[in-house]
């Protein structure tokens, strides 16, 4: 029985969430637990908020004034005459306009600096107040004038034309940049209606053959979480926080955004998927796993609508059309669960299609302990295997691994097992036979798991190496996991190293061959090219990850001093010579905790979020929307092309034939590769799953055909999506998706499911957290 087969068995059951946590990430604040109507009205830090009494607000017309306790400062202004407005000019790098929503409401034009910026509707079937009706973000630092005019008209529903105002928030935003800096940073304002600058905005483009880096695009949704779901569209999935993307009178927590235009579509998610993780299954299906208890703290004293994301498992079904307004994700903690909680937990896609659940901890805080640690793994859909009929199955190695091993870092290797790295220690876990392998310690001390936190990949396998599996591990700290936060500082240096083993007895036995980057970096991202080589980009150069827990904080942030250029990684290369910036453009960004970047099927690299801090800021580290695409140099030269002949199914060891185009430059005999990659499910620097199996294939003699023989198993391969991209004298096409293997989703053991939900309860942290005196906090 595949994943659809599961969810049609499963009677949906609304569930409503009883008593309420007040952890998030280790944090509370006085009067957390306080519950009112959410509104999205907030005031992040470095922004001011001018309510519509103030002198400030110059109004035009005739505008009637009212006083409620619903209302910032409990006054609002409002107006129903054409051509009635109001104008206010501010200092700042951003202005979001707040006011109510209703039938009566209709639309406005705002104007900034002079110009049409939007034509906004508050019309709404349900009323609502303190929503945000406009906002843009990224005005260059200096005065701006916002006038918001009544349009005098509504839609088709509306029964009035109703404008009102009842808080403008401006966003104080950085110092001026130098006047001979300024001309290197063209920005326009962003609004609701694009989400999108039409400008590049990177501080540096490079000509030629070099690398690029782009500026384009927000994502609405801070991207913690980032997976490419098909050739137009990447998922993005957040914590609960004031987003500026909203959905149903609520910020929105996830988002799909398009690759091509832009645009962004919200998503509804029911539980706090704050430190979540995911991955795909057999049939394409992702699974979004874990989380956070509920929020409720000092950012609102309200109830944001979301329930306990501890033990939650959200379906999103695939999704691959351009118009993706009907995409969905999909909760029922009642049917569908984990049997225990994990918040920082890894979800590894297996070699018979269904995902392996790692680790994690019990309950929101900050370094792991004994008594918040979840030492065991489980599966989705649930096994009955090792006499466990579903529920966790303990692993004694994220037992010797505490306290920094949250997210362990872990790869489907191609015999069928997994390698397991968390802290200073790694080993291959056989899961068939529950058994582990321990491997040599990481060397020099250097711990690459949460919050000490590296960055690992599965270097390519192909035919010509045999498949044989080698990983890298790169960046992370020396820093003693057992220290208090006081005794940390965010100045404490990362780590340059990067290691790699080849998962052979030889290869074992040699250990961990080490090498230097160029820069130490905490919270890197090592992004597999089609070429088969790694760019690393983001992270930090001290501290380690996590907000308002060390000493020396930068805002909240634990991190400082963000590596701000790429580098480039040649595995293939001798040591000594692997590591490259030449060529690289530099950012303008800093992109530390709650960072992630992916390959994207055009072959450039997404890079998005950034956010270390309890909610929305705008200070220095603040909450980062912004995207940017990093171009390798073939991104400019001329690239083979897939014209054709792409299988929807690409069965392990069967053959398909793709009509391709090469590029003239490309003689008789040159070397054309088949990548197949999965571009994996990106968060706090684990990139699990992702994968690159070079395919064997042959060229037709007038180049135009390429016959590609599928995997030869599903070890080597797990089953399920990937894109292929070809490669020809070391230039890739763009990526076609597809499926490997039959399409059918993992197999679905009923017994072992009806056992979980018959030994574990709904949201269970619920029922347990006032049994204790901790709540994760230091």
């Amino acid at each position: 029985m595949g994943i659809r087969s599961l969810l049609l068995l499963l009677t949906l059951v609304v569930y409503v969430s009883g008593r309420k946590a007040s952890a998030w990430h280790g944090h509370t604040s006085p009067g957390s637990t306080k519950i009112a109507k959410f509104t999205p009205y907030y005031v992040p830090p470095g922004a001011k908020s001018y309510d519509s009494s103030s002198p400030l607000l110059h109004f035009s017309g005739t505008w009637a004034e009212s006083w409620h306790s619903a209302y910032v400062q409990k006054t609002l202004r409002s107006t129903s005459e054409p051509g009635a407005s109001m104008t206010f000019t501010f200092i700042g790098t951003g202005i979001e306009w707040f006011g109510n929503m209703d039938k009566k409401h209709g639309s406005a034009s705002v104007y900034l600096d002079g110009a049409l910026a939007q034509i906004v509707s508050a019309y709404s079937d349900v009323a609502m107040k303190q929503q945000r009706i406009f906002w843009a973000f990224n005005l260059e630092q200096g005065k701006h004038t916002i006038k918001i005019v009544n349009a005098g008209d509504g839609n088709s529903k509306s029964r009035g034309t109703v404008t009102d105002i009842d808080a403008l928030v401006v966003t104080w935003g950085p110092p001026p940049p130098p006047r001979a800096l300024r001309k290197d940073l063209a920005v326009v304002p962003r609004t609701m209606a694009s989400y999108s600058p039409p400008l590049d905005m990177s501080p540096r483009q490079v000509p030629g053959n070099q690398w690029t880096l782009v500026q384009k695009g927000s994502t609405g949704v801070h991207a913690m979480q980032l997976a490419i779901i098909s050739e137009t569209h990447a998922l993005i999935i957040d914590k609960v926080e004031h987003n500026p993307l909203t959905i149903s009178g609520h910020p929105a927590w996830a988002a799909l955004y398009n690759l091509k235009t832009h645009a962004l579509q919200p998503l509804s998610v029911q539980s706090n998927s704050f430190c979540a993780g995911g991955t795909f299954l057999s049939n394409g299906t992702l699974v979004n796993v874990g989380g956070n208890p509920v929020v409720e703290d000092h950012t609102a004293a309200a109830d944001f609508g979301d329930v306990d994301g501890l033990q939650a498992i959200r379906i999103f079904e695939p999704c691959e059309s351009d118009n993706v307004e009907k995409c969905t994700i999909y909760e029922n903690h009642g049917r569908i669960r984990m049997a225990s909680p994990r918040w920082y937990n890894t979800v590894l896609r297996i070699s018979d299609g269904s995902a392996m659940i790692i680790g994690g901890s019990r309950k929101g805080g900050w370094i792991n302990n004994g008594t918040t640690n979840n030492p065991t793994i489980e599966y989705f859909p649930p096994k009955s295997i090792h006499d466990s009929n579903g529920l966790p199955i303990h692993l004694p190695f994220l037992v010797d691994t505490l306290n920094s091993n949250l997210f362990p870092i872990a790869f489907s290797l191609p015999d069928g097992s997994v390698f397991m790295a968390a802290n200073r220690d790694a080993m291959v876990y056989n899961w068939k036979t529950n058994t582990e392998r321990r491997l040599p310690r990481i060397p020099n001390g250097v711990r690459i798991t949460y919050p000490m936190t590296g960055t690992g990949l599965l270097l390519p396998l192909s035919p010509e190496n045999n498949y044989t599996p080698e990983i890298l591990l790169c960046g992370g700290s020396t820093i003693d996991d057992t220290k208090a936060g006081y005794q940390i500082s965010s100045q404490d240096p990362a780590s340059s190293q990067c290691s790699r083993i080849v998962l052979t007895e030889a290869g074992i036995a040699a250990g961990w061959q080490v090498e230097q980057m160029p820069n130490a970096r905490t919270m890197p991202d090592a992004v597999l090219l089609p070429t088969g080589d790694i760019v690393i980009v983001n992270g930090a150069g001290s501290g380690i990850s996590g907000y308002g827990n060390v000493i020396g904080q930068v805002g909240e942030s634990n991190a400082d001093n963000p590596v701000l250029t790429p580098v480039f990684y040649d595995p293939s290369a001798a040591p000594g010579q692997r590591f490259s910036s030449a060529g690289m453009p530099t950012s303008n960004i800093p992109r530390l905790y709650h960072s992630v970047a992916t390959l994207t099927p055009d072959g450039d690299v997404m890079i998005a979020g950034s956010n270390p801090n309890l909610d929305r800021s705008e200070v220095k580290y603040g909450t980062e929307y912004r995207v940017e695409w990093l171009g390798p140099d073939y991104m400019n030269r001329e690239r083979p092309q897939i014209v054709g002949g792409v299988p929807k199914l690409l069965g392990f060891g069967k053959t398909a034939k793709l009509q391709i185009r090469l590029p003239a430059t490309v003689r008789q005999g040159s070397s054309v590769q088949v990548a197949l990659m999965d571009l994996g499910y990106i968060t706090h620097a684990v990139h699990a799953n992702s994968r690159l199996v070079y395919l064997v294939n042959s060229l037709s003699s007038d180049g135009t055909a390429l016959t590609i023989t599928g995997p030869p198993d599903r070890n080597i391969y797990p089953p399920g999506p990937g894109f292929i991209y070809v490669v020809a004298d070391g230039v890739p096409s763009m990526g076609v998706r597809l499926l490997v293997g039959d399409g059918s989703g993992p197999e679905v053991d009923e017994s072992a499911l009806k056992n979980v939900l018959e030994k574990t309860e709904v949201d269970q942290y619920e029922q347990s957290k006032d049994k204790s005196n901790g709540d994760g906090t230091e």
